[in-house]
């Protein structure tokens, strides 16, 4: 065998371990990436906003990505939620801010909110200097519920609508899911490697056809 046909030797060898290794690496990627959307698919629904209640932080016609399986123990103060109180807004699920938990004393001046005494910051509610303050309320949030508002407090039918009826909350076992920004941390870096995984797959197998293409002997001209 001369130097010139170990070379092509080394090289077709070389070609064929990379597409092998492209032929592993793609279906791999194309599986962790179909789990990391079923797991999301499985975990989350969409939903379309249909009122102003929570305007400016989402608008009608905006589409949100919900968590589902959120317990009542795992909802937090500032959580943007899904529930669905039929006796108060029908059967067509709302979606609103919680501001207060069990427990919680949650007041308001008319102008702005605290909880358990201190100032709650407020940058997502909707400013409207047209419309008049709303009525001052000093409650306290029973047990197992929540204190709930809209971002468009001079538009929102919330729990400070509703303050005869239990200091305005709602069960927490009406909560169906939590607002999402963007997806979450484990499905996104499932997705990446899954993503990641199918390219190298693909870049490898397409080099290693390449490089055996291109080292093949030459066909001999017809005489």
């Amino acid at each position: 065998m001369t130097g010139r046909e170990g070379t092509i030797m080394r090289r077709r060898g070389t070609g064929g371990r990379a597409k092998a290794v492209g032929r592993v690496m793609a279906p791999l990627g194309l599986v962790v990436l179909l789990s990391a959307v079923g797991i999301f698919l499985a975990t989350h629904r969409g939903v379309t906003v249909m009122g102003s209640s929570m305007e400016p932080t989402h608008r009608v016609g905006d589409r949100l990505t919900v968590e589902r399986g959120v317990g009542p123990d795992e909802v937090r103060r500032g959580d943007v939620v899904l529930l669905h109180v039929p006796d108060r807004y029908g059967d067509a699920p709302v979606v609103q801010r919680v501001v207060g938990l069990g427990g919680d004393r949650v007041a308001s001046d008319g102008t702005g909110i605290t909880v358990n005494g201190r100032p709650v910051e407020e940058p997502y509610v909707k400013r409207d200097l047209l419309l008049p303050a709303s009525e001052p309320y000093d409650v306290r949030v029973p047990e197992g519920r929540l204190f709930l508002l809209g971002d468009n407090r001079g538009n929102a039918r919330d729990s400070a609508r509703f303050l005869d009826d239990r200091a305005g909350s709602v069960a927490a076992s009406a909560v169906l899911g939590r607002v999402r920004d963007g997806l979450p941390p484990a499905v996104a870096a499932t997705a990446a490697l899954g993503a990641a995984l199918l390219l190298a797959g693909a870049a490898a197998w397409y080099a290693g056809r390449r490089r055996s293409v291109s080292d093949r002997p030459p066909v001999p001209a017809p005489r």
